[in-house]
């Protein structure tokens, strides 16, 4: 027989994440990103309980000898599952790269019995989502079967399932001649500058009605931030145009919103989601950089999300000597990057039936 879910022990992780410190809008290596916000917000989450990642933790009712393996699912337990998204631009490189399985996915992407990651991996044009509805449903979908719910929930009244998404655009960035652009990079240094994002940048300056891809885009941005960006440059304080990478941050924003929106439809009681945005910085011949841009919670009738902000207008920057470089600091109004508003909405919670 199943217990009723206490809710309490999870509901006060949640509320003490929101009480962890972020930094938001600026250029850092992407090690620092990913393990100082993305795996200390979500090890926060989940802490106390026994992680279920291991496809051989599940195998308690195999007729082999496997079934040794299987976890003591009378403990209180957390089973992950991992999705992430970017723009499939064969671009990337380095740290954002190969450091994102090294440092987060190893963490929470479930692995397979023969020991490989298992990760829900979406590569649409422009990054972001392309449809945060179904992102929500593949990945929940595939997390659990339900004889294995069914299990998990009998074992222990505080067992939960978290749900990780981790959403992402790219920019590319040049300094060439004592003078930093963004919106372009190189394949190598030998080669031509090119679009990054390709697909943003074309929606921007070439737009066609016929293209998906820029009208997914154009939705994504909305009307009025779309034909602001098309139209009017956004500079920071040094007069560095940075209107493309603002355009980039927005649909990774919008990504985030609409996704955990549709994760509230599709857990049920005992479903916690954790989601974050950023968009990747594109440099010749160098590792690339990550701006990290919002994260955002989903569990028990509360959604909340700290982000900077979606209106084009409001945005501007400046560049700061950091690491024996230029980089980008992005500002939004008058808001604090160190402490940035969260956004609460609610919803009904779907029950389990169990």
């Amino acid at each position: 027989m199943t217990l009723p879910f206490n809710a309490a022990p999870t509901q006060a992780r949640v509320d003490h994440f929101w009480q962890l410190s972020a930094s938001f809008g600026m250029e850092r290596n992407a090690y620092h990103n990913y393990l100082n916000e993305i795996v200390s917000d979500r090890y926060a989450l989940i802490r106390g309980l026994q992680l279920l990642r291991d496809e051989l933790q599940f195998a308690a009712e195999s007729p082999t000898d496997m079934k040794a393996c299987g976890a003591d699912l009378s403990l209180p337990s957390v089973v992950t599952t991992l999705a992430y998204t970017n723009c499939g631009d064969r671009i990337h490189q380095g740290e954002a790269t190969k450091r994102y399985r090294d440092v987060v996915a190893s963490r929470f992407a479930t692995l397979s019995e023969i020991g490989e990651l298992k990760l829900e991996a979406f590569f649409p044009a422009g990054g972001g989502t392309d449809n945060g509805a179904t992102l929500a449903h593949v990945t929940v979908a595939h997390e659990l079967d339900e004889h294995l719910k069914q299990k998990i929930y009998a074992g222990h009244p505080a067992s939960i399932s978290l749900v990780a998404i981790d959403l992402k655009t790219h920019v590319g960035r040049l300094r060439e001649h004592g003078q930093q652009v963004y919106g372009k990079t190189r394949e190598s240094p030998w080669r031509e500058p090119r679009a990054a994002c390709g697909a943003i940048v074309g929606a921007l300056t070439d737009y066609h009605p016929q293209n998906l891809i820029h009208r997914r885009i154009r939705d994504d941005l909305g009307s009025r931030n779309f034909q602001y960006l098309s139209n009017y440059q956004i500079l920071t304080d040094e007069g560095v145009d940075i209107t493309m990478a603002v355009a980039a941050v927005i649909v990774a924003i919008r990504g985030i919103r609409n996704t955990a929106m549709a994760l509230s439809q599709e857990m049920d009681e005992r479903g916690l989601a954790h989601l974050t945005a950023s968009t990747t910085v594109n440099r010749p011949s160098r590792d690339d950089l990550v701006i990290y841009l919002a994260r955002a919670t989903v569990f028990n009738g509360q959604v909340r999300i700290q982000s900077l902000g979606t209106d084009a207008k409001r945005y501007g920057g400046k560049l700061v000597e950091y690491a024996g470089e230029q980089r980008l600091q992005l500002r939004y109004a008058d808001w604090d990057c160190e402490n940035l508003p969260i956004e609460e909405t609610t919803y009904r919670v779907r029950p389990s039936g169990l």
